[in-house]
């Protein structure tokens, strides 16, 4: 990491103690660009490497990151209140995530074009773009932390990762497993902030001229924000979003398997993932039964400190989420909709809460929860059920639950997201996958060789054979 010109920290408390989780350095603009400056010097050494030797240097990096797995559990646990559980499946994909980067050293690759001029060799090559800045969120810290770095790196970029503000330590431990895993000096930077600088420092480094593409995954508020201001430079950007994942449970469905993969989906990390079920649209005359298997199922789901490690759920990340949460349901229960699962919350612990009978007009149908809440939408039938779920502005994961596999392929063709699964929960992501949304979800796609485009440049190349013959 570059040297930092200032000497000032900040902390991190635990959500669920309130003492120090963490004490990070606190980057002022010209830190920020220090780290910029520091990228792009390391660039031509990293970028010039053969792909077997950077996919060694990756492939060691991946095995650091797990070396330090009691590190990042108890970093993730004190920072955002995490389990050990969802620590360490964070650290398990995140892993793969590299080694699927690394895999992909050898399959940046080209084309000869066919030319009309006589003599012409036409290429298309793909090559490293230069600094690439990645902005990750808290909710996985090192899956996203990773994801943010690991394919920019692969296809011969430096990047600069700005770390969130509630999870510094945890995004810390990421570039330090990249650092020592032989990369250049200076091929992978890290920026940590004080919450109260995070617009000048995000601003800086968007500004600065060696940062060449951005990548962020976050809110989509921010990234509208962040993306404005690239394109002031036009520089790319790579942006995955909100959602508000809808799970469609037709009427031949097996209610078990729905019941299962929409807890899953809901409750996963409570609430706190882009991907989570935020809303369970049932056919009518299967809705009852539904509902009455899905409260018998999340009832058994207690919340519990997640220091602990014996409850399913743990803390959310602040008490401004169980706010957030609970104007949602006050909202849908004053316009009629009903409890079916609740509870009050203890602090940053708040249990599952399933509110049944959610219609369109209430917010707990359109603003995106991220929290430990799930609503039930009755429709009348599958042409109603697919309107409902394309009733949002968010379009990143879906799913459709149908014993009749041709008929839920049918329904998930006419569902408007980048992601959707038929009999499978809205959770789900790989690292070799094409992970991304449409509409307010964002743009652009992660993961596999659907990255190697995101961080690459495509250029057209000519070699002349013959000579030339000219008009002039």
């Amino acid at each position: 990491m570059a040297t930092l010109i200032s000497e000032r920290t900040f902390d991190r408390l635990d959500p669920v103690t309130g003492n120090v989780a963490s004490t990070s350095p606190a980057a002022t603009i010209a830190d920020a660009n220090a780290a910029c400056e520091a990228a792009e010097a390391a660039f031509p050494a990293w970028s010039a490497l053969g792909p077997n030797a950077r996919r060694a240097a990756l492939m060691k990096a991946a095995t650091e990151l797990e070396a330090r797995a009691p590190q990042f559990i108890e970093a993730m646990m004190g920072e955002i209140g995490a389990t050990k559980g969802w620590a360490g499946f964070n650290l398990m994909l995140a892993a793969g995530i590299v080694r699927e980067a690394a895999s992909m050293t050898t399959q940046i690759g080209g084309e000869v074009i066919p030319s009309d001029k006589p003599g012409c060799i036409a290429m298309a090559l793909r090559e490293p773009v230069g600094v690439m800045l990645g902005i990750a969120p808290w909710n996985a810290p090192i899956i996203l932390g990773v994801r943010a770095i690991a394919m920019p790196l692969a296809c011969g970029n430096t990047v600069v990762l700005k770390a969130s503000e509630q999870c510094p330590r945890t995004h810390a431990l990421i570039v330090e497993a990249f650092q020592v895993a032989g990369l250049p000096e200076g091929a992978v930077q890290l920026v940590t902030n004080a919450p109260q600088d995070a617009a000048e420092i995000v601003g800086a480094l968007i500004d600065h001229p060696a940062v060449r593409r951005i990548n962020f995954t976050g809110s989509t508020h921010v990234g509208k924000i962040i993306a404005r201001r690239a394109a002031e430079h036009l520089k790319p950007v790579l942006l995955e979003l909100g959602g508000k994942a809808p799970l469609i449970v037709l009427d031949d469905a097996d209610l078990d398997e729905a019941v299962k993969a929409a807890a899953f989906g809901a409750f996963m990390n409570q609430g706190q993932i882009c991907m989570s079920t935020e809303r369970i649209i049932v056919v009518e005359n299967v809705a009852d039964e539904f509902a009455r298997r899905f409260r018998e199922k999340v009832s058994g789901m207690p919340v519990g400190d997640p220091r602990e490690g014996a409850t399913p759920l743990g803390a959310v990340v602040d008490r401004k989420t169980v706010g957030t949460v609970r104007a949602l349901i006050e909202d849908a229960l004053a316009q009629g909709a009903e409890t079916l699962v609740g509870g009050e919350a203890d602090g940053v612990l708040m249990p599952a809460h399933v509110i049944d009978k959610v219609t369109p007009t209430m917010k707990l149908f359109r603003d995106e929860s991220f929290g430990p809440v799930v609503g039930i939408t009755r429709a009348r039938d599958e042409a109603e059920a697919i309107a409902l779920a394309n009733d949002t502005e968010y379009g990143l994961s879906a799913a459709v639950f149908t014993r009749d596999t041709a008929r839920g392929l049918r329904v998930a063709r006419q569902i408007k997201s980048g992601i959707c699964h038929v009999n499978g929960p809205t959770v789900h992501d790989e690292a070799q996958m094409p992970f991304g949304g449409t509409k307010a979800s964002g743009y652009g796609r992660f993961g596999g060789k659907a990255g190697i485009e995101a961080f690459t440049e495509l250029r057209w190349i000519t070699i002349e054979t013959l000579p030339g013959h000219y008009p002039i």
